[in-house]
């Protein structure tokens, strides 16, 4: 069913198009194509990320005394570590981040130090 307005309400008339009473047909949307996104990441890289994060968390736990959910809230970001220039300047973050650690924490830095030595830096692939 087609109403039309009347020239009083607008200046050119205009055709509105209803449902017919009864129907309960959905109006169509258009389907959109999904593009096709192709981005390269470095597996090897990804699975060491992946690992060194589960080691993190097992050593937090460990240094903190609690279950993975009570870990208090830190974020050991290891692109940032990698950005510093020096060993130094990495473990005095890291031992920064874990001031609230009662725990001895020396052994913990070493070796997450070790650990990221070689690592590269994850970066937003770029699109080619």
């Amino acid at each position: 069913m087609a109403a039309v307005t009347s020239p009083e309400t607008s200046p050119q008339p205009r055709v509105y198009f209803q449902t017919p009473a009864g129907t309960t047909e959905e109006p169509e949307t258009p389907v959109r194509k999904q593009g096709r996104v192709t981005v390269k990441y470095d597996r090897k890289e990804l699975r060491k990320r992946l690992n060194l994060e589960e080691w993190i968390i097992d050593q937090l736990t460990d240094l903190y005394d609690c279950e993975e959910e009570a870990i208090p809230e830190l974020e050991i970001d290891v692109d940032e570590l990698l950005d510093m220039p020096s060993d130094v300047e990495r473990a005095a973050r890291v031992k920064d981040l874990l001031v609230d650690c009662f725990k001895p924490t020396e052994v913990f830095v070493s070796e997450l130090l070790d650990k990221i030595r070689g690592m590269q830096k994850l970066s937003t692939p770029q699109k080619k």
